[in-house]
């Protein structure tokens, strides 16, 4: 029969969901599985799980649509992997997990699910959503839960960053204004660049890592997502840089053989470039 399932690529959700938990059984399998696979544990397939999610972000950034059945598609896998390694260990397994989020997403929206009126902005269903996960930590902690308790140590800094200055902030701990942000983040620039000769590598990266903070902090107040915000700068680079090296090619050279000069000419043409083509664009929706 699990051969049978196996190969089945017919059938709806509920069926592929079992195929792909019978897949990674066999894949686990003592005797006849994958001997790579064999070898893994928590800790090593943890790291594939952050590069998946983070691949998923990257076709939704780049509206690759046909490429995101299949990055979910690992995604997936990964829950299914973990899943699976619970099982062998006698911790849990496939159906505990998707009942533990099915459970969640009925208690925090009560307003679907429930008798609470649904007749809520989304910033009054946001700061229910949160109402709710603090009992929830503070039910799960002997003596409640700490204001920062919760927020996973395994998130990209820069998320963990705006994260734990938003619990902050719900009970007064933040800057009044953005203006007082900015100010922070000139002072912790100025004093940074000041002690660099006088201290420490560690001490350096230190106080980088405070002006970072700050920075996540003005992100929050703006009300922008940092990392999108640096994966778009990320792509901007990477696109421009690769115009001026086009334009080094048609010339015969490298950016090796090139010096900062030129290529920070080419850079500005390349920004030109990029300025009129949205213009062209913003024209066309217009007319």
């Amino acid at each position: 029969m699990s051969d049978d399932l196996v190969r089945d690529t017919g059938g709806g959700p509920e069926r592929q969901i079992l195929r792909l938990v019978e897949i990674m059984r066999r894949l686990r399998d003592p005797v006849g599985g994958c001997p790579w696979d064999l070898e893994q544990d928590f800790g090593t397939i943890a790291p594939y799980t952050l590069e998946e999610a983070h691949e998923v972000a990257d076709v939704i950034a780049r509206e690759a649509w046909d490429e995101l059945p299949g990055e979910l598609g690992d995604l997936l896998f990964q829950v299914v992997y973990h899943a699976q390694m619970a099982e062998e260990a006698g911790l849990f397994g496939f159906d505990a997990v998707v009942r533990a989020i099915s459970d969640k997403m009925l208690s925090r929206h009560p307003h679907v699910f429930g008798d609470e009126s649904r007749d809520k902005s989304s910033a009054q269903q946001t700061a229910d959503w949160e109402r709710i996960k603090a009992a929830e930590r503070g039910a799960a902690k002997e003596g409640g839960a700490g204001v920062l308790d919760g927020v996973a140590l395994g998130l990209p800094a820069l998320v963990r960053a705006v994260k734990l200055q938003k619990r902050a902030a719900r009970v007064g701990f933040d800057w009044p204004s953005t203006e007082q942000v900015v100010a922070k983040i000139a002072e912790e620039a100025a004093e940074l660049v000041e002690a660099r000769e006088v201290l420490t590598k560690t001490e350096v990266e230190e106080e980088f890592g405070d002006l970072l903070f700050v920075m996540a902090n003005l992100a929050r107040h703006l009300e922008v997502d940092p990392e999108a915000a640096l994966r778009g700068a990320n792509a901007k680079f990477t696109r421009r840089f690769g115009r001026i090296e086009e334009w080094l090619a048609q010339a015969g050279k490298r950016p090796a053989d090139s010096d900062l000069a030129e290529m920070d000419a080419l850079w500005n043409r390349a920004k030109a470039e990029e300025k009129a083509a949205k213009a062209a664009v913003s024209r066309k929706r217009d007319t």
